[in-house]
C-alpha cells in the first residue's frame, strides 16, 4: 500500500500538472470503487469545476474544487493516478483498459485512476466537511509536521505503553501515514525489535526512533517513494527509494550493520523483517 512518501510524492506531482485546469468531463468505468453518491451526482459536482489545490491526509489525496467540494482517493493496495498529456497518449498506454475513473481536462491532458485490485475508493464531499472526515477516521498527527515533536512523539508513546512498538508506528490514530515499510525500516534504524512495547523502550531509544523515522521518511519522499509493488508515481515511474532500504524484503541477507542475518516474523498480521543481532 502507498504510504506517507508515496501519496506525498503524488500529491506533489498533481499541484504541478493539474492545478488550476478545469475538468471538462470525467468517465466512470467502474462505479463500485465510488463511495457516497451516483455515479451522475458525481459528474454533476464535478464537471465545470477546476483544480483548486491537491492535499495530503495520512493516506489520502484530497482533491480540491471550486464550487466548495474535494474529491478524496485512498488508493489502498494497488491504487494508481497517472497523468497524460494527451489523449493520444493515453490511447498508447498499454493498460488503459484499467482505467476505472478518466478525468479529462479542458486542456485535453487527463488522470487516469488505476486499482488492479479495486480496493481503494473515491469519494466526493464538500470541502468544509473534510475535518468531519478526518475525524471520524481518528487519524493521529502527521509525523513531517512542524509540530510534531520529540515530545509530541513521547506523549504519545505513554498513552499506548503495552502496545508493540512496530505495529503502534502503523496504527492511523497513532501517527498519520506510516506503514508496513517504513514502521519496520525505522525500528531497524532506531535498533529496536519490533516487539518492543512502547514502555520497554528507554529515552534514548524513543529519541532515535523519532529521529529515524522522520528522516527515513523525509528521504523516502525526495527519492519519490518505494516501488516494492504496484506503486507507480503520476509518470508511470518507479520510485527510487528501495535500494536505500535496509532491512524490508531482504530476509535471509546479511544485516548492513554486521554479521547478523535478516529474518522475518508475522507481527499483527504483516510480514516484518529485523535481524536478531543488532536490533534488541
Amino acid at each position: 500500500m502507498p504510504e506517507l512518501p508515496e501519496v506525498e510524492t503524488i500529491k506533489t506531482q498533481l499541484n504541478k500538472k493539474i492545478r488550476d485546469k478545469k475538468i471538462k468531463l470525467v468517465e466512470i468505468h467502474l462505479g463500485k470503487i465510488l463511495q457516497g453518491v451516483s455515479e451522475e451526482k458525481f459528474k454533476k459536482i464535478v464537471t465545470d469545476k477546476k483544480i483548486k489545490n491537491i492535499e495530503r491526509r495520512a493516506k489520502l489525496i484530497i482533491i480540491n474544487l471550486s464550487g466548495g467540494f474535494s474529491i478524496v482517493v485512498h488508493l489502498k493496495m494497488t491504487g494508481q493516478l497517472l497523468y497524460f498529456k494527451n489523449q493520444q497518449t493515453f490511447e498508447n498506454y498499454q493498460n488503459k483498459k484499467g482505467a476505472h475513473f478518466v478525468y479529462n481536462f479542458t486542456d485535453g491532458s487527463l488522470i487516469a485512476h488505476l486499482d488492479t485490485r479495486q480496493f481503494g475508493y473515491v469519494k466526493i464531499l464538500k470541502t468544509k466537511d473534510l475535518d468531519n472526515l478526518f475525524k471520524k477516521e481518528a487519524f493521529g498527527p502527521e509525523p513531517l509536521a512542524k509540530n510534531f515533536t520529540l515530545k509530541v512523539f513521547k506523549n504519545l508513546l505513554t498513552k499506548r505503553p503495552r502496545t508493540k512498538i512496530k505495529p503502534l508506528l502503523m496504527d492511523q490514530a497513532f501517527i498519520a501515514g506510516v506503514g508496513n515499510i517504513y514502521a519496520q525500516e525505522a525500528c531497524w534504524a532506531a535498533k529496536i525489535f519490533p516487539t518492543r512495547t512502547a514502555q520497554s523502550l528507554t529515552s534514548q531509544e524513543v529519541r532515535a526512533l523519532y529521529l529515524n523515522l522522520i528522516k527515513i521518511l523525509c528521504l523516502a519522499v525526495s527519492c519519490r517513494g518505494s516501488s516494492v509493488d504496484n506503486y507507480l508515481d503520476t509518470e508511470g515511474k518507479q520510485g527510487e527509494y528501495v535500494p536505500r532500504l535496509k532491512v524490508y524484503n531482504r530476509e535471509g541477507e546479511r544485516c548492513y550493520r554486521g554479521d547478523g542475518v535478516v529474518k522475518k516474523m508475522t507481527l499483527a498480521g504483516r510480514g516484518t523483517y529485523y535481524c536478531p543481532n543488532c536490533q534488541k
